[in-house]
C-alpha cells in the first residue's frame, strides 16, 4: 500500500491489529476482565447491576470527580471493541479522564458482545443502559436535561444508534452526542476503506469480519440501528461533536454521517487528526495537534499547528 506519513508518536503502535477470530476471542475477553482499571486518584468509580433484556445483566461503571455538585452533567459512554471485545484499560483511563476534564459523571455500561450476542443485542443494552441513567438520575445526582452519549469506534456506532432509538421512541434524547471515530456504514464503500487495507491499529479487512460478527443474518430490528448512515432521515437528533482519524479506514464515513447530522438540522463540531491512525489515543498524554476543525453550524474551518512527522511503512 505504500509508505504514511504518521505522528512519530504513534510508531509503537504500527505493528498492532487486533484478532476477530472466533475462537480465540473468550480469551482475549477473559484476559481484558482481568486488567486492571487505571482510574486516576481524582475520580472514585462505582459499579450497579441493572437488569437487561432475557433476564441478563448490564454492569455500569459509575465515574465521578470528588466535590462534584449535584445535579451534575452525565456521559453515558460506550466503549469500542468491534462490538466482539471488552473494554480495555484504556477505555476506563479515557473515562476517567473526561470526568474529570468535563466536571460531569460518566458511566460506562459494559454491553453484551457478538458474535454470542449479536446485533440488536449490544445495542439493547445501551439503550436500557441510557434509559436506565434517566430513571435514576435523581439518585446518581445527575441533572435529566443534561446527559450526553458518546463512545469510540463501535462504541460511536451505539451512542449514534441510541440516539436514532430514542427519537424513534419518543424517549427524552440525550442532548449532545460524541463520536469518537465511529462506525456508521456498513457498506464500507468510501474512498478511506478502499485506500487502508493494511493500515495499524484498524482496517478494512478487520472492518469486514467486524461487520461478520455484529450481523451474522437477518435481524428483527432495521438496518440502519447497526448502520446509521443508512438511516432515511436524521432529522431531531442531538448535536454532535465527531472526531476522525486521517489514515482510519473510517475516516469518510464518520465526515459523511458529520455531513448528514449537519444537513439533518444537528449542529456538528467535526474534527479530523491529522497523520493518526484510528485508535491513535492509545498513547497517553500524546501531543499529536494535527487537527482539522470544522463548525459546520458557523461553517468556518479553521487548521492547528503542525509538526514534524514520521514516515510509516504499511505494505
Amino acid at each position: 500500500m505504500g509508505r504514511l506519513n504518521v505522528d512519530q508518536e504513534l510508531l509503537p503502535l504500527r505493528r498492532i491489529r487486533p484478532v476477530l477470530w472466533r475462537p480465540l476471542l473468550p480469551l482475549m475477553n477473559a484476559v481484558l476482565m482481568l486488567l486492571p482499571r487505571p482510574f486516576r486518584g481524582e475520580v472514585k468509580a462505582g459499579k450497579r447491576l441493572i437488569a437487561s433484556g432475557q433476564g441478563d445483566e448490564v454492569s455500569l461503571t459509575v465515574i465521578k470527580p470528588p466535590g462534584l455538585r449535584a445535579p451534575a452533567p452525565c456521559l453515558v459512554f460506550y466503549h469500542g471493541g468491534a462490538f466482539v471485545l471488552e473494554a480495555a484499560p484504556h477505555h476506563y483511563s479515557l473515562a476517567a479522564r473526561l470526568a474529570q476534564e468535563a466536571s460531569c459523571i460518566v458511566i460506562l455500561p459494559r454491553y453484551r458482545l457478538a458474535p454470542r450476542h449479536p446485533y440488536p443485542v449490544p445495542l439493547e443494552d445501551c439503550f436500557t443502559a441510557y434509559e436506565w441513567v434517566r430513571a435514576h438520575a435523581a439518585v446518581l445526582g445527575i441533572d435529566p436535561c443534561r446527559i450526553a452519549v458518546g463512545g469510540d469506534s463501535a462504541g460511536g456506532n451505539l451512542a449514534a444508534a441510541v440516539c436514532l432509538l430514542a427519537r424513534d421512541r419518543k424517549t427524552p434524547p440525550p442532548c449532545f452526542q460524541l463520536l469518537l471515530y465511529p462506525v456508521t456504514d456498513r457498506r464500507m464503500e468510501s474512498a478511506s476503506m478502499r485506500a487502508f487495507r493494511d493500515t495499524a491499529m484498524w482496517n478494512a479487512g478487520l472492518n469486514r469480519e467486524m461487520w461478520k460478527r455484529y450481523l451474522p443474518g437477518c435481524a428483527s430490528w432495521p438496518i440502519y440501528y447497526a448502520s446509521p448512515m443508512e438511516a432515511r432521515s436524521l432529522a431531531d437528533l442531538p448535536d454532535a461533536y465527531l472526531e476522525t482519524a486521517e489514515l482510519d479506514p473510517l475516516r469518510d464515513e464518520g465526515v459523511a454521517y458529520a455531513e448528514a447530522l449537519r444537513n439533518a438540522g444537528a449542529e456538528v463540531q467535526l474534527v479530523r487528526v491529522r497523520r493518526a491512525f484510528h485508535g491513535f489515543d492509545l498513547m497517553k498524554n500524546s501531543g499529536i495537534e494535527y487537527t482539522e476543525v470544522r463548525n459546520f453550524a458557523q461553517g468556518e474551518e479553521e487548521w492547528a499547528s503542525h509538526r514534524d512527522s514520521a514516515t510509516m511503512d504499511v505494505a
